[in-house]
């Protein structure tokens, strides 16, 4: 019990019935006052509006905790069990690390940077663009961690980032236990040396890791959500280190790098060594009307039946589910010989679709910002229908042209913003694309034109 509960802290429902008999760890309350204020143990709320109040067998006025409820029910009268953590691990035969691939120069120096933030218990953030093989650099620095009897734990707020993750960790330490957690996660819970888990597993886990990393900071819901922030600063030793990924940070963190406030790894350049594909914004018009009003002849279609025509592949990206629905009835009108399909986030057979997709059964495929991170074609275009709506942020655009030339055999391809006015955030992106080929070629890091 002491291991399944090491690094952790569990409510009593999700403990074995006989569990106190032989609990020797720590016990807290749910909630807790910081400063006169009532906040959850576990994700850090303070808001009254994440409380409910509730009748319960305490006989009090309870109340539970509905930021983070998804987890399991933190109550007023809970108490939360924890075991710290010992790092009792098996000793590990060399080799540690048996991935045999070679890193890039720029990849090289940022891995140099990542294991000397390791060891010295620091924060940083890699900076690297859509493509530049940011999980390789992080082998050598995981590799010392393991080695020193260190707890590491790969974070991502998307389930789908860790499944991807997972095979390619084991690869590369194949003699390293680990374990991937997530929320539909079949497996029983173990304690391992090397943890995956969606940023909500954290919640889990208190003064758990040595070494926390977080791939795609900048992605939903970790970017905008408190409790999942919290949740990672508790899950992480108070002497341990964090280290952030993203292609796309904020402007607060592009603003501590400018001010020395946050030490980053900028990798500008991809693995191959070609230039980002550079989008070019056309103006499409009234694009909703041309759908409803099923003009042909709309810039729209014309843009569809170039890509056709020249028998490239290519996604499509639409602002919503809806709109994407209607534009996918509508190109079926016009284009019926087409092999074309669409996915949202509400599509039971989303993976399945995407894997055709990679197999080339489609020409096309719609999709909303579902796609726009996360998956990896080989050849492929990308057409962003409606690039002025408020969903396409600027990390959205940048992201979703990151789609493209991410392959080595190819290593270019075409994005197109299509709008109906240019919003800041379409400019932004277009601008930092251009600054990042501008530092890559400043560098000396690309090889391509």
């Amino acid at each position: 019990m002491d291991h399944f509960l090491m690094g952790r802290e569990l409510l009593m429902s999700e403990l074995k019935e006989d569990f106190l008999k032989e609990f020797k760890g720590i016990t807290s309350k749910g909630f807790m006052e910081v400063g006169q204020q009532l906040t959850c143990r576990r994700c850090g709320s303070n808001q009254p509006k994440d409380r409910q109040a509730a009748p319960c067998t305490c006989g009090k006025n309870c109340f539970y905790c509905i930021r983070c409820l998804q987890m399991g029910k933190v109550k007023r009268c809970n108490t939360l069990y924890h075991a710290p953590e010992k790092n009792q691990f098996i000793l590990i035969k060399e080799p540690i690390l048996t991935w045999k691939g070679q890193l890039s120069q720029q990849q090289e120096r940022a891995s140099k940077e990542i294991e000397t933030t390791i060891k010295t218990g620091q924060t940083r953030l890699i900076w690297a663009v859509a493509g530049a093989g940011k999980t390789e650099m992080l082998f050598k620095g995981i590799e010392w961690a393991i080695k020193s009897g260190k707890r590491v734990c790969i974070a991502s707020p998307r389930t789908d980032v860790c499944l991807e993750l997972t095979p390619r960790l084991k690869s590369a330490f194949q003699p390293v236990e680990q374990i991937t957690l997530y929320g539909e996660m079949e497996e029983g819970y173990r304690y391992t040396q090397l943890v995956i888990a969606t940023t909500h597993q954290l919640l889990r886990f208190r003064e758990a890791f040595d070494v926390l990393i977080i791939d795609e900071i900048d992605a939903f819901p970790f970017n905008t959500d408190k409790a999942l922030q919290f949740a990672a600063q508790k899950a992480k030793k108070t002497t341990g280190t964090i280290i952030y990924l993203s292609a796309t940070p904020n402007k607060q963190m592009r603003q501590d790098i400018v001010q020395k406030k946050l030490a980053a790894s900028v990798l500008p350049a991809r693995y191959h060594g070609f230039a980002l594909p550079e989008p070019k914004a056309i103006w499409v018009g009234d694009w909703r009307k041309s759908i409803m009003k099923r003009k042909k002849k709309a810039v729209i279609f014309k843009e569809i039946q170039r890509l056709l025509q020249a028998k490239r592949r290519f996604l499509v990206f639409v602002p919503n589910i809806e709109l994407m629905l209607e534009f996918s009835r509508c190109l079926a009108e016009f284009f019926p010989d087409c092999s074309f399909t669409s996915v949202s986030s509400e599509d039971e057979q989303r993976k399945k679709k995407v894997q055709k997709m990679r197999d080339e059964n489609y020409q096309f495929m719609l999709t909303t910002t579902i796609l726009e991170r996360g998956v990896t074609f080989r050849d492929i275009d990308v057409l962003v229908l409606g690039a002025e709506d408020r969903t396409f942020t600027e990390a959205a655009l940048i992201q979703i042209a990151g789609r493209v030339g991410r392959h080595r055999d190819f290593p270019i391809g075409e994005v197109r913003y299509l709008h109906y006015g240019q919003t800041k955030a379409l400019k932004n992106a277009i601008s930092q694309i251009k600054k990042m080929n501008h530092l890559a070629r400043e560098r000396g890091l690309l090889i391509g034109k």
